[in-house]
């Protein structure tokens, strides 16, 4: 099942500071060759639920290796099954409905 998820995994225990985690897990999602965005709290991935999940894993699994002795990680996962869509599509579906506003 395709899904879009979009997460934010917050390593606690490592200090204020988490752009280098941050940093290891979007290496993880980019080497998966899934498509994805960082934004400014957290990321978007899309792709087979099963192979986003295991990406989310995979970070949870880095940033332990790392030493963060605790992780919290807040998702969402958006799925449909009446049509194919991706994050492209989302964002200009609104843009265009606010046009005449």
């Amino acid at each position: 099942m395709k899904t879009i998820a979009e997460f934010a995994i917050v390593p606690i225990g490592v200090g204020v500071s988490l752009s280098s985690y941050v940093a290891e897990c979007e290496k993880i999602i980019r080497a998966s060759g899934l498509k994805y965005e960082l934004h400014a709290n957290g990321t978007n991935v899309e792709g087979e639920w099963d192979e986003v999940a295991a990406v989310i894993r995979a970070c949870h699994e880095r940033l332990h290796d790392m030493g963060a002795p605790r992780i919290y990680t807040v998702a969402k996962f958006a799925t449909r099954t009446d049509r194919e869509q991706n994050m492209e599509d989302k964002v200009p579906s609104v843009l265009e409905k606010l046009r005449d506003v």
